[in-house]
């Protein structure tokens, strides 16, 4: 059988160690030793060589996270973000003007960079919620935004615990037992029983006050009182009323509150929740900020919620998504900054990072090299006064 000559005769034939003689066609020569031809604009392409944690020098999990940076995929993202992250905290430091003519002191702007975090509920039935009251606690954020399960789930913790359990537990085992699942957590129903029994009077209360006081009920004012009430150092919420953080839920009724607020109704009707001046709270909060960072933790309506604040500004300084949600179906959740920046919601020359993983396992180690140590540094330094 002839054989056929796969060379058109006019490919260049690439020179290197190889032989280059007729015995393989320069047609495949050409294709797998393409010469690399860096443009002037592809300069900056090769400036960082890839590798990874080198555990011959010992166990150093400062180090390893800072390797981070050259391992790439996420571990490079999850180094983007902490950078992005301490660029937030420094802008904060920077002068700004004091914000002596607004009388809410929830919305006083009160540094250089105004720093948004959001989360969905799962992130509170988890053990990040302790992370999480951390950073309130310290004063590490200046607004927050949740679901209602993010509200209702850590004032239930205050009252009875959550289990660790398993994904693969049936559910209609699980129903006739009383016990509710999230992913591999178990919440046993009389929880919510207790969270009931908690929360009827409070309502009433703030009935009360609407009716003899002319008290204008918002989401953020509803939470307010909660964290007031619970009275708890371990509730998120507590602390977020101390320091006069706002919180915001636009999805307030979306979960057991809700369930609440509807068998209040029949009790004694009439409560009424106003969200239309929550959302001139939050856009005022954001129009405010000198700077403007966003650390948002999962999708949905609180990272639109946040994003859509920026836009009353043009756009936010920093960004730090962290989500497991794709871009294909078209989901704001899953959109990359990239997208936020097309409708004005991330500036063009923003800072911003996206990082695909499991909040569970990540959030915790950018907290460690990001607000958690700029809160032991500043206790180091009280101490040594």
């Amino acid at each position: 059988m002839d054989s056929i000559d796969l060379s058109t005769g006019d490919e260049p034939v690439m020179k290197g160690n190889a032989d280059t003689n007729n015995d393989s066609p320069s047609i495949a020569r050409a294709s797998v030793f393409q010469k690399t031809q860096l443009q002037e604009e592809d300069k900056n392409l090769f400036t960082h060589k890839v590798n990874g944690f080198n555990f011959d020098n010992g166990i150093d999990y400062h180090g390893l996270l800072q390797s981070f940076r050259t391992t790439g995929f996420q571990a490079t993202n999850v180094s983007m973000a902490i950078d992005i992250i301490n660029e937030m905290w420094l802008s904060r430091r920077e002068q700004f003007a004091e914000d002596f003519k607004e009388e809410d002191q929830f919305i006083q702007r009160r540094s250089g960079c105004t720093i948004f975090l959001g989360y969905t509920s799962n992130i509170v039935s988890s053990g990040l919620r302790d992370i999480i009251r951390f950073l309130v606690q310290h004063k590490m954020v200046d607004c927050i935004v949740t679901t209602a399960g993010g509200i209702e789930e850590d004032l239930i913790k205050c009252l009875a615990p959550f289990y660790l359990g398993d994904f693969n537990l049936k559910g209609s085992d699980l129903r006739e037992k009383g016990i509710n699942r999230i992913g591999n957590l178990l919440v046993p129903n009389e929880n919510y029983c207790k969270f009931e029994d908690w929360i009827i009077p409070i309502l009433s209360e703030m009935l009360k006050e609407q009716q003899e006081n002319g008290m204008h009920w918002t989401p953020s004012k509803i939470i307010n009182r909660l964290g007031e009430k619970i009275n708890n150092k371990q509730s998120i919420y507590y602390w977020a009323a101390v320091n006069k953080i706002p919180v915001f839920c636009p999805g307030l009724t979306d979960g057991s509150l809700g369930d609440m607020v509807y068998f209040h109704s029949f009790k004694e009707s009439g409560l009424i929740i106003d969200i239309a001046a929550d959302i001139r709270r939050i856009n005022t909060i954001a129009v405010k900020a000198q700077k403007s960072g966003m650390v948002i933790i999962g999708g949905g309506i609180i990272k639109h919620h946040i994003c859509n604040a920026n836009l009353m500004r043009n756009g936010a300084d920093y960004s730090v998504f962290i989500n497991t949600a794709n871009e294909f179906d078209g989901s704001d959740a899953g959109a990359r900054p990239d997208e936020a920046v097309s409708w004005g919601k991330i500036k063009s020359n923003a800072k911003s990072v996206k990082v695909n993983c499991d909040a569970t396992i990540v959030f915790p180690l950018i907290v460690a090299e990001t607000f958690a140590r700029f809160v032991h540094s500043r206790a180091c330094k009280s101490s040594e006064v």
